[in-house]
């Protein structure tokens, strides 16, 4: 327990210590800053950009009715906050408040007609730079070795073409990163389809080529790639498919490692 009001203890002093405070002071009877202060509220705003304006408080020296200093204060104290306002500080959450002669203790009243400002800097917020993503492509190719297969996740084809889906390009961009990114790598782009045992129209292979001709265009060296098409002679599950699952897993581009 007495640890815990230490630690409490200090938590107060080093917030007692964080924040700061700025006086303007005001003549008599008057609701804007006098000379001297109008002047360094100037120069102390264009200095203090970057701080977190907690309290604005305004007081009034004893002179007179109470009720008509303490309207007499919450006008200063509004006159600061305008002022503030003006100058480009942030004093939206800002706590602004008059108090009358309630703390006119002065002895030298004219040190009661004043506003006081509460701040503080602003907590320094680290932004922490965050992990790169590494998608189930690249991970899958950074971890491959000569003659492993990768079935190309995502990339898929409008029926019966060889013409990416809009939503798979970033597959396709993805891959030209990887080899980019990696140049001795090679690798083969081998084309698969689904649900027929005999394929009529080379689309396979086409879908293969399309990768192929997309990474050579983007810069890649042809000499790094190679295609083929299998048809439907390698499925992953045996004709005819028992699902729409197999029958994607079925209808696939893989990359075979050549040399990394």
């Amino acid at each position: 327990m007495k640890r815990l009001f230490l630690l409490l203890a200090l938590c107060l002093t080093l917030f007692a210590t964080a924040q700061e405070k700025f006086t303007v002071y005001f003549d008599f009877d008057i609701d804007e800053a006098n000379n001297p202060s109008a002047v360094s509220l100037s120069a102390w705003i264009n200095t203090h950009k970057d701080i977190e304006i907690q309290k604005i408080y305004g007081y009034a020296d004893s002179i007179g009715n109470a009720l008509y200093n303490q309207n007499l204060s919450e006008r200063r104290a509004m006159h600061v906050y305008e002022k503030l306002k003006e100058g480009g500080l942030d004093v939206a959450n800002t706590e602004e408040k008059g108090f009358g002669e309630s703390e006119s203790f002065a002895a030298d009243r004219a040190m009661d007609r004043k506003v006081v400002l509460y701040f503080r800097q602003k907590p320094i917020v680290v932004v922490k730079k965050p992990e790169p993503v590494v998608t189930e492509l690249t991970k899958k190719m950074n971890e491959a070795v000569k003659g492993d297969k990768i079935v190309v996740p995502k990339l898929y084809f409008y029926d019966n073409s060889d013409i990416v889906l809009p939503e798979s390009r970033p597959v396709l961009y993805e891959l030209l990163t990887i080899m980019k990114n990696n140049p001795n790598l090679r690798i083969d782009i081998q084309g698969h389809i689904c649900c027929q045992k005999i394929e009529t129209n080379q689309i396979s292979q086409k879908r293969a080529l399309a990768v192929y001709a997309f990474l050579k265009n983007n810069g890649i060296d042809r000499m790094r790639l190679s295609y083929q098409s299998f048809g439907s002679s390698r499925p992953v599950y045996p004709l005819p498919e028992k699902s729409e699952e197999e029958k994607t897993a079925n209808r696939r581009v893989e990359i075979e490692i050549v040399a990394n």
